[in-house]
């Protein structure tokens, strides 16, 4: 096992224990490897590095999802619950969004405050 992919392991271990379980059940049989590979290079090369800390960079994460658009609301509210247990309060993960009004425009942050929406009406159900 490489360096990498040990350290997503643990990075995603942190955020969301099933995830890479989870992907290698919805994408594996498509194409052979892809939850390992996401986990390696996202997780362990990209999350893992220094320089910012990870709440930070799922911050960043989510502002980037939102100013994509619509078509991120999957990835989007992952990466939303990623950014709560990293750490980052619910104002702070709004502010994000809503900062990007200005770049992706007020649709992208709306769809942005809806993502949020439901992930905290889910944690609070399930909390």
């Amino acid at each position: 096992m490489s360096a990498a992919l040990e350290r997503g392991r643990d990075l995603a271990a942190r955020l969301n224990p099933d995830l890479e379980a989870v992907l290698a059940e919805r994408y594996d049989d498509l194409l052979p490897g892809f939850a390992e590979s996401l986990i390696e290079w996202a997780y362990g090369r990209h999350y893992a590095r220094g320089g910012l800390d990870l709440k930070t960079r799922q911050l960043c994460t989510v502002a980037a999802l939102t100013v994509l658009g619509g078509q991120t609301g999957p990835q989007l509210k992952i990466n939303i619950e990623h950014t709560l247990a990293a750490g980052a309060s619910r104002t702070e993960i709004i502010e994000a969004i809503w900062q990007m009004a200005v770049y992706g425009g007020l649709p992208a942050a709306i769809n942005g405050l809806n993502s949020a929406r439901e992930v905290f009406q889910a944690a609070d159900r399930d909390g």
